[in-house]
């Protein structure tokens, strides 16, 4: 898709290689994981505990009932994301599973930074926030170091190359 038409309207496309390609891991981290499955599978637990009590009104078919199944199955489908997300670098694109799938060309970065609770690496993942040169930005998550220390070296890379 490089056309070099294309090229010679703007600033010259980024280009990355990442340490290996492609380098994929998943987006969050297993304590994580562990984490949200607790809370999302108590919540369930609970529902259906208050359920069998009668504690639901109206036999369990009140609209109270219905809100939180509601909330429930938003919790569960963000949940399953969230356990099967993955973060995908090539020499093209940053990309991640997720709710929704996002994608970004590495020949369209402006800007980017690595953004970390150091410390707490282990339970909350850190992300690579980027920009485009049109101006739209993207947060990728990523649990892996390798892919951590690949992300600091595009941030770099990057930061380098639009200085010049």
């Amino acid at each position: 898709m490089n056309s070099p038409l294309l090229d010679s309207l703007g600033p010259p496309p980024f280009r990355f290689q990442p340490s290996h390609v492609p380098m994929q891991c998943p987006a969050f981290s297993v304590p994580f994981k562990v984490l949200a499955t607790t809370i999302v599978w108590g919540g369930v637990a609970w529902l259906y505990s208050l359920w069998s009590a009668g504690a639901m009104g109206n036999g369990g078919t009140s609209t109270g009932l219905g809100w939180f199944v509601a909330g429930l199955a938003l919790m569960v489908y963000t949940w399953w994301h969230l356990i099967t997300g993955r973060t995908t670098l090539s020499t093209e694109a940053i990309e991640q599973t997720w709710v929704w799938h996002k994608k970004l060309e590495l020949r369209e970065l402006a800007y980017g930074k690595l953004i970390r609770v150091r410390g707490l690496e282990w339970l909350i993942a850190p992300r690579l926030y980027v920009r485009t040169l049109g101006g739209k930005f993207t947060v990728f998550y990523a649990a892996d170091p390798t892919m951590v220390a690949d992300f600091e070296r595009l941030v770099q890379e990057l930061k380098a190359f639009r200085q010049m």
